[in-house]
């Protein structure tokens, strides 16, 4: 890499950061969150795969990123028929004539700082070997010896994600993987608007210096015990997702977050970097909507309760109200019991005349102690206590939320709304279980009361997850 890093601090400002980042989207539309994956995968020191239709911009990304990070410039369109030579350069005929099996790499990917390999799945495996090596360790094997290459970013480019399972090992080294759309209807006529020429020169430049910076500042930033415990739930979810993680790229895509809580002036990666590992998890655009979903999901409820819990509670107190309502009971009326009295008092019922009471049993619903009624009233009255002083609390996460999210330069400028709708329809959620609550709280206040109010405490209602 070669030129001046930005000046001031030996890392980056966020006022130097959003300078790059309009530079390299200068004139292009919709491609923010590409320049941002693009811009923090080189300062990771991590690859980037853009994946999408021909004409979206994914080689003019990688030019400007190039002209960024400054040095040698390597691209080539790959085929099936694509040779070796090609990207490495041919032969060295005076290395052979020394028995040497060496090639002329001057000009050629092993002596690129940035390179562009457009079609990359379409390589065949003697050209894919030798690339696993430079994108995972920065190395060519040069005839007996391997060599350090200056390599501080490969962008790949493929129309569709591979199938072959010859070629998911490859895809897997590209730790960043972005889809690539054409633009959107809302800014077709801007498309087509003529623009004034991007800046020539970009305002600062990527230096190895600055990179290898990061690299040691990163290992003193640590991940947030709301992080790990979103990661944990993340990995869990993922098989119903259909998304496989090993554990490398877990480790090295924790790395990133962490890398993008430094460049943003943290200490420590926190939830807020979660919507991040959509450019680093998921493969295909249909995991990566369902990556997106369930990201959304998490981040939309306030871990202190969970609307999902809430519904389920609220359904086992009403689940309960049904039964002890259609419970019923062996009664009987006053001459019964007149005669049942008697009986007790030690009366014969032979010398009893023939018009003594005779006892008379009937059905009806069950009455309960008002020891029991009021156990269940009580137990639905902390749940909804717990609720309120959650209401109470609600503006205040969603605000919270944004502001956390808002911080994060790398994410997508709709996110934290997107984060706090989802919030708000948890919210809704909750209002409206607490109105469930409160009806059948009532209910059970209004169960029939037995003549004797004495009786056991029933078990509390089973309600999985209570926190």
């Amino acid at each position: 890499m070669s030129g001046a890093s930005p000046p001031g601090d030996p890392l980056p400002s966020r006022e130097a950061l959003r300078s790059a980042l309009g530079w390299l989207t200068q004139g292009l539309l919709e491609r923010d969150d590409q320049a941002k994956a693009l811009l923090l995968a080189v300062l990771s020191g991590e690859h980037v795969l853009f994946i999408g239709p021909p004409g979206t911009a994914k080689s003019a990304l990688a030019r400007r990123l190039q002209a960024l990070v400054g040095g040698r410039w390597f691209e080539r369109l790959l085929t099936r028929f694509t040779v070796p030579e090609e990207l490495f350069g041919p032969l060295s005929l005076t290395a052979l004539d020394d028995g040497r099996y060496e090639r002329e790499i001057e000009g050629y990917l092993p002596t690129a700082e940035v390179a562009f390999l457009d079609e990359v799945f379409k390589a065949n495996s003697a050209i894919l070997n030798s690339l696993l090596a430079m994108l995972n360790e920065r190395t060519f094997d040069q005839g007996a010896q391997r060599i350090a290459v200056p390599l501080a970013c490969l962008v790949g480019a493929s129309n569709d994600a591979p199938d072959d399972e010859a070629m998911r090992a490859f895809h897997d080294r590209f730790l960043f993987r972005c889809h690539v759309s054409p633009v959107a209807d809302a800014s077709f006529r801007d498309l087509l608007t003529p623009k004034a020429p991007p800046a020539p020169t970009p305002p600062w430049r990527i230096t190895r210096a600055l990179v290898s910076r990061i690299d040691v500042r990163v290992a003193a930033v640590g991940v947030g015990d709301d992080l790990l415990e979103a990661l944990m739930a993340l990995r869990a979810a993922l098989p119903a997702i259909g998304i496989v993680v090993s554990d490398r790229r877990w480790v090295r895509a924790v790395r990133v977050l962490r890398v993008a809580a430094l460049l943003d002036g943290g200490e420590t990666a926190g939830l807020e970097y979660l919507p991040l590992l959509k450019w680093l998890l998921p493969v295909g655009v249909v995991q990566g909507a369902a990556f997106e979903h369930w990201m959304l999901s998490y981040l939309g409820v306030d871990r202190v309760l969970d609307p999902v819990w809430l519904d389920r509670a609220a359904q086992a107190f009403a689940q309960q109200l049904d039964i002890e309502q259609a419970a019923g009971e062996v009664a009987f009326d006053d001459s019964g019991k007149l005669a049942i009295a008697r009986e007790v008092g030690g009366v014969d019922s032979a010398a009893l005349s023939s018009a003594a009471p005779r006892l008379s049993a009937f059905s009806r619903a069950r009455r309960y102690s008002r020891a029991h009624i009021d156990a269940r009233v009580a137990q639905i009255t902390g749940v909804l206590e717990r609720v309120d002083a959650w209401l109470v609390q609600a503006d205040a996460h969603a605000a919270a939320l944004q502001q956390r999210l808002g911080s994060v330069l790398w994410l997508a400028d709709g996110i934290a709304q997107a984060a706090r709708d989802t919030f708000a329809a948890s919210v809704d959620r909750v209002r409206a279980a607490r109105c469930q609550l409160e009806s059948v709280r009532a209910e059970f206040a209004r169960l029939p009361v037995a003549e004797r109010e004495e009786g056991p405490v029933p078990e509390p209602v089973g309600i999985d997850g209570a926190r």
